[in-house]
């Protein structure tokens, strides 16, 4: 459970993980082996060490200071690509303000597996 703007909300995490399958096709199973890791955004970022394959920091943010924020650190962090999703935004939203970093190399990886596999462009 979370608190967001004074309201506690619950997030069936594993369920939005699932919704997203056709988008992100890797990150349930991720999830439930435990290297996705979800914590409160506390200002800064954190190494992303194996085994982990991504971190989502939930943020009180809008999806302007979201988008600005995921830009500055992927402009700057190498390692790591950073994402960042809004409920705002329909279909495979998440269900809190989010940013979600992930190894470059590792994603790239799984893209052209994913590519591969199904035969997408």
């Amino acid at each position: 459970m979370v608190r967001k703007r004074n309201q506690a909300v619950e997030v069936d995490w594993s369920e939005y993980f699932r919704s997203i399958r056709k988008v992100c096709p890797w990150s349930l199973q991720a999830y439930l082996k435990g290297q996705i890791e979800i914590i409160d955004y506390k200002g800064y970022r954190i190494a992303l060490d194996p085994p982990l394959q991504a971190r989502v920091y939930i943020c009180d943010l809008n999806q302007r200071r979201l988008k600005k924020l995921a830009t500055e650190y992927d402009n700057i962090d190498q390692i790591n690509e950073w994402l960042w999703s809004h409920p705002d935004f329909l279909n495979y939203s998440s269900p809190l303000p989010v940013l979600i970093q992930q190894n470059r190399q590792y994603l790239a990886e799984m893209r052209m597996k994913y590519k591969k596999n199904t035969g997408a462009q």
